[in-house]
């Protein structure tokens, strides 16, 4: 299957590591340029370097805080302006912390909106008129198991990507006209840095082993294991390319069959 992406322009944020840049490399291997971003210079120009290396692939690393809307705006600029175009859009930042609901206080609840919810709504805005000068394009935001299935200990997280889940679907009928699509990719338990950290905030609040907890998280996901980053990659290149061109609105999920919902 051939996604078409070739020449394309696609930026990518939160793709210093993990599952942005798991995206942005596949978009990559397939002849897409790509503008990815993060809050750490030193961690996305490496991150650039490996991925022109790796794929011969037009790559450039912006240093980029989700969390603050000229940072976005900067970024989204900069990049369209080195690119001249820009025909997608990954939205990607990093998840709240984790912790029940006494833990947080209005600070937390204010910090988890800038950066999961907010983030989502400038780097559309953003974007936005790039597509549309391009004839079309797409939006694909990363969001989280739990807007299907809320987790106990991630309070934040179920709250806030709930809403860019509800933003996407709402924009994928309203920039339909327009030849934009907007797409969700959930994943399950991918193995990444995310993983470790969450592994381990488990293990020290159940007081057990992280071999331990990893070994019990796993158990749970019908194929038996996490999920390689390249799987994810590869879900979400494909909603970004053309060989996805009727489907929008959707939430794709990439769990290896975790999800007991049906919808």
């Amino acid at each position: 299957m051939e996604l078409n992406v070739k020449d394309k322009v696609f930026l990518v944020a939160g793709a210093s590591k993990g599952l942005g840049y798991a995206i942005a490399e596949q978009l990559a291997l397939n002849g897409a340029a790509v503008a990815i971003a993060s809050r750490d210079q030193a961690a996305i120009g490496s991150a650039a370097e490996a991925l022109a290396s790796a794929t011969g692939a037009k790559v450039r690393g912006y240093a980029m805080d989700a969390s603050k809307a000229e940072s976005i705006a900067n970024w989204v600029s900069q990049a369209s302006k080195d690119f001249g175009r820009v025909d997608g859009l990954v939205v990607n930042a990093g998840g709240p912390p984790p912790g029940q609901f006494d833990a947080f206080s209005d600070d937390d609840w204010q910090a988890a909106f800038q950066l999961t919810l907010m983030s989502a709504v400038r780097m559309v805005r953003e974007t936005l008129p790039h597509l549309r000068a391009a004839g079309g394009g797409a939006i694909l935001t990363l969001t989280s198991s739990s807007v299907k299935e809320p987790i106990d200990f991630l309070l934040l997280s179920n709250v806030m990507r709930s809403g860019v889940t509800s933003l996407a679907k709402s924009l994928s009928k309203q920039l339909a006209s327009e030849n934009i699509r907007v797409n969700n990719l959930v994943p399950g338990l991918i193995g990444t840095d995310r993983m470790v950290n969450l592994d381990t905030a488990q293990a020290k609040a159940k007081g057990i082993s992280f071999d331990e907890q990893r070994a019990a998280s796993q158990a749970l996901i019908p194929l038996g294991r996490y999920g390689d980053p390249a799987e994810f990659g590869k879900a979400g290149a494909f909603l970004m390319s053309d060989a996805a061109s009727y489907i929008t609105g959707a939430t794709l999920v990439v769990d290896g069959g975790t999800m007991k919902t049906v919808w």
